[in-house]
């Protein structure tokens, strides 16, 4: 763990945005839900590039991913599922992975192009796309 890393902080919280844990990595959903049911898979270890990983640990990351991802595409059907590995200014290994609608504001240009302000989504409904999600997993 990153003293300053706030992957490394956000994995050792207790979050109501815990989808799943496996066993290297976390799946949240993303607070920000103007995207629905965009989800960020934490890697447990503080490691900055997926390079960094050995073959095995990849594999078993990728696995997860897809998993995490598929789950996501029964529940929510979009379009196009999106993935994005960026760490520029959170230098731990993490996923973003968002479902993709054309009928999207973004579509289809990459979410990082609209500016807009959170949109934030009641606990209560937080807690039902999160037990829709791992009913997939």
């Amino acid at each position: 763990m990153e003293n300053n890393c706030s992957i490394c902080l956000h994995l050792n919280a207790p979050s109501s945005f815990k989808i799943f844990e496996f066993s290297d990595s976390i799946l949240y959903l993303n607070e920000d839900q103007l995207f629905r049911g965009y989800a960020i898979l934490e890697y447990r270890e503080h490691v900055k590039e997926l390079f960094d990983l050995s073959g095995e640990a990849r594999g078993i990351l990728m696995g997860h991913l897809c998993q995490a991802a598929k789950a996501l595409q029964k529940v929510f059907s979009p379009d196009k599922m999106n993935y994005e590995l960026l760490g520029n200014k959170v230098p731990h290994l993490h996923w973003h992975i968002v479902p993709r609608f054309k009928s999207d504001p973004a579509w289809p240009e990459a979410i990082w192009r609209l500016l807009h302000e959170p949109k934030k989504i009641s606990g209560k409904e937080a807690g039902e796309l999160i037990s829709r999600i791992q009913s997939r997993l």
